[in-house]
């Protein structure tokens, strides 16, 4: 039996990092095609990322759009999440189903609802639509981190700061901030990651005017199959993990994961 299951879980690794080893190792090609077992050995597609003013672009746009959509979802959430902990408003539940909806709806027809609200008010095309567009999507990721975070405040920490003559923005800035502030980069990172390899909602609110980078590959894919594509999806990789790997390092992963501390 124990050769068994050794056999499985060696079969599942492979299942799971398979596709992944087969994508590195065909970024590496050297020649004009995707092919496995690559052909030669080159990073001249890792450099056409950004050398070629298209696929740069495309980056920057992305980075762009994934950084202003987190920051924009948090600075959304936070309020949302500390005014139904702090002050306890029979409302809150309705508050917190309110953000976590959009995240629950399919993309194509949040994507749809977007398409209709920003042609019909002038302003199809825009960067600041895929940027409104990803931070309501994801707005339930800060949302239940954050909230996550306020519930491991002890509040006799705020007791204690107020009997000592602190006033709210004091008992905010220097108890609630620093224990909730890890918590709110989770959310952040996670908005961040999702944001950054989004295609329907980007596609749908500003259709080819800004290209984003999953935009451009789904271009590039309809004039031939280069490298260059997967040399990005390395590159993703390598974001994802680093992202990931700050939130291990700052949050309290296992507790956002729904792990019992």
């Amino acid at each position: 039996m124990k050769i068994i299951r050794r056999a499985y879980l060696a079969l599942f690794a492979l299942y799971l990092i398979g596709p992944i080893v087969i994508i590195i190792a065909v970024s590496f090609n050297s020649k004009r095609f995707l092919a496995f077992p690559p052909r030669g050995f080159s990073f001249r597609w890792y450099a056409e990322i950004f050398v070629a003013n298209d696929w740069f672009s495309s980056l920057m746009n992305s980075l762009f759009i994934a950084f202003a959509s987190a920051t924009l979802a948090v600075l959304i959430a936070t309020p949302i999440a500390y005014c139904a902990w702090r002050f306890g408003l029979r409302y809150a539940k309705a508050l917190f189903a309110l953000g976590i909806a959009p995240f629950i709806l399919p993309p194509v027809i949040l994507a749809l609802a977007f398409l209709l609200f920003f042609s019909s008010v002038g302003m199809h095309g825009w960067m600041l639509n895929v940027i409104i567009g990803h931070a309501i999507f994801l707005l339930a990721l800060p949302l239940v981190t954050i909230s996550l975070g306020l519930e491991s405040v002890d509040r006799s920490l705020i007791e204690a700061s107020q009997s000592m003559g602190a006033d709210n923005a004091t008992v905010f800035r220097t108890v609630i901030l620093p224990i909730a502030a890890p918590f709110a980069f989770a959310g952040f990172a996670f908005c961040f990651v999702l944001s950054l390899n989004e295609y329907i909602i980007a596609l749908m609110t500003v259709g080819f005017t800004v290209e984003t980078l999953p935009i451009k590959i789904f271009n590039a894919l309809r004039y031939g199959y280069t490298p260059v594509i997967a040399s990005i999806a390395v590159l993703f990789l390598l974001i994802n993990i680093a992202v990931f790997s700050l939130i291990a390092k700052f949050s309290n992963l296992s507790r956002i994961l729904g792990a019992m501390d």
